[in-house]
C-alpha cells in the first residue's frame, strides 16, 4: 500500500516544474519545484521544545521525513540510509543539510525519547512532534498518509504511512521528493546539486 501511495503521487507532481530562464538543475529524484503544497509547518524541536516552522531551517538544504519511533522497517533504514548520504558527501557539503524526522505518533513518540530516537542516527538529527491535532493538520498539508494498523490496545500498535521523502532548498522552498528506495550515493548525490545551487 506504500508503495502504491507514493506511485501515485509521483504521478501527480512529475508535471510540477519550475519556470526559470536558468538551465534546470538535474536529479535522480523527482523534482517537485513549484509544488503547492508543504507551505507551512508548525511543530516543536523534541529536543528543545522550541516551536519550529519552516523558516526556522532557512539557510540550510533540508530533507524531512515523516514517520514514527516504533516502526520496525521504513523508518530505521531511511534514518541510516541518510545518514549514509551524508558521509558520502564532503564534509562542507554535509555540514549545509539538515535531516528533520516528524513523528506521526505524537501519542507514543515523547520528546525526551524522540530526541535520542535520531541522534542515535547521527547527533545532528532533528527531530519534530506535535499535539495529534497539529500533526494531522501537518500530514494534510504535505501530503503525508498515516493510520494506524494491527492496533491491540491503547499503546500496541502500527502505523501505515507514506514513506517518501522531501528536500527543500537553502530559500525554505520544496524542491524534491525522494523515494524511500532510494539509495545513500544517489541522495547524496542530489542533496549536493541542491546545496552547491
Amino acid at each position: 500500500m506504500r508503495i502504491f501511495l507514493v506511485s501515485c503521487l509521483v504521478v501527480l507532481l512529475a508535471a510540477c516544474s519550475p519556470s526559470s530562464d536558468k538551465p534546470a538543475l538535474k536529479f535522480n529524484a523527482t523534482d517537485i519545484t513549484g509544488a503547492s503544497f508543504a507551505k507551512s509547518l508548525s511543530l516543536n524541536d523534541a529536543a528543545t521544545k522550541e516551536p519550529r516552522t519552516l523558516d526556522s531551517f532557512k539557510g540550510k538544504v533540508t530533507v524531512f521525513f515523516f514517520g514514527y519511533m516504533f516502526c520496525p522497517d521504513y523508518c530505521p533504514t531511511t534514518m541510516t540510509t541518510l545518514n549514509t548520504a551524508l558521509t558520502k558527501m564532503t564534509p562542507e557539503d554535509a555540514k549545509r543539510v539538515e535531516v528533520v524526522f516528524v513523528t506521526v505518533d505524537p501519542k507514543r513518540d515523547k520528546p525526551e525519547e524522540l530526541a535520542k530516537y535520531v541522534a542515535a542516527f547521527n547527533p545532528n538529527f532533528k527531530a519534530l512532534y506535535g499535539s495529534e491535532e497539529a500533526t494531522a493538520a501537518v500530514a494534510k498539508d504535505w501530503k503525508i498518509i498515516y493510520q494506524k494498523a494491527q492496533v491491540k490496545d491503547e499503546f500496541t500498535y502500527l502505523v501505515d504511512h507514506s514513506t517518501q521523502m522531501y528536500a527543500f532548498d537553502k530559500e525554505g522552498r520544496i524542491r524534491l521528493m525522494i523515494r524511500h528506495e532510494a539509495g545513500a550515493d544517489v541522495i547524496a548525490k542530489d542533496l549536493t546539486t541542491l546545496v552547491r545551487s
